[in-house]
């Protein structure tokens, strides 16, 4: 079984290279289940009911999300509604949605998705090492493959859990820095690890945003709207591959793809 987990989609740029790579990786052949981070998919901020089945319609199997999950409130309404759509499952009881799901492949086999945020640096919700715990338990009546979406800042954290996970899931992949790491791994006990996938949108910007608006910010301390940049689009994700008999993965690739690389896959899809 092959997983295709697509780093942070960024604004409008990011949806745009993401529909090509995605439908170029899958029509490439042997993509079981595509999951997608996908809290900054408006704008930057958040995501709406229309983007979010925009995204689906991309093959989108799975969405995970994070901090900026409710920056839109339409979201609060679709979220409740929307099993596909995640939200951190250590959020606190009571916030609509839930952290856990169970999708089922084309060849019907089953994979549980968990969506967790670190408390680093970040709103300290509940504790995301014993809720990965307790949801991982819950996942594994379902589904045997079971993958993780750590979204957190300290890299610190990220690696404590794919630590924690090492043997219980199939992958732990960071992510919400929005800058890739090259650290992707097996570890020990058959778990697939990276401390961020990256960012799927403009990398001539600053983390997505436009690098005037932000430059300025660092060097006035004024604040200003934020904008999602346009340029230097990429497409940055990991392809995991699982034995879906032990739920443990075998290996796991890095992809860190160009406008134009994306469209030379998508050139030989096409053929």
């Amino acid at each position: 079984m092959r997983i295709l987990f697509v780093g942070d989609i960024m604004g409008r740029p990011g949806r745009q290279i993401a529909k090509r790579a995605i439908a170029a990786l899958v029509d490439r052949g042997g993509i079981d289940l595509v999951i997608a981070n996908v809290e900054n998919a408006a704008g930057g901020f958040g995501v709406t009911p229309e983007i979010a089945d925009e995204l689906l319609g991309y093959g989108i199997g799975v969405m995970t999300s994070g901090n900026h999950i409710w920056d839109k409130k339409e979201a609060l309404p679709y979220i409740a509604t929307e099993p596909r759509l995640l939200r951190p499952a250590n959020f606190p009881a009571g916030a609509p949605g839930t952290g856990r799901y169970v999708a089922t492949t084309a060849a019907g086999e089953r994979v549980a998705v968990i969506n967790l945020m670190g408390r680093v640096f970040m709103t300290p919700f509940d504790d995301p090492f014993a809720v990965a715990l307790r949801e991982i338990e819950a996942a594994r009546a379902e589904a045997r493959v079971i993958v993780v979406d750590m979204h957190a800042e300290a890299t610190s954290e990220k690696m404590a859990m794919g630590w924690h996970l090492d043997g219980r899931v199939a992958a732990v992949l960071g992510t919400h820095t929005h800058v890739q790491t090259a650290d992707e791994r097996l570890l020990p006990g058959g778990t697939a690890y990276i401390t961020d996938v990256g960012m799927t949108g403009p990398h001539d910007s600053v983390i997505g945003v436009d690098r005037d608006v932000a430059l300025g910010r660092f060097l006035t301390g004024l604040p200003a709207r934020l904008e999602t940049a346009r340029h230097g689009l990429r497409f940055q994700a990991v392809i995991v591959t699982v034995d879906a008999r032990t739920g443990r993965a075998t290996g796991i690739e890095r992809l860190n793809l160009a406008a134009q690389e994306v469209e030379a896959l998508a050139a030989q899809a096409a053929v």
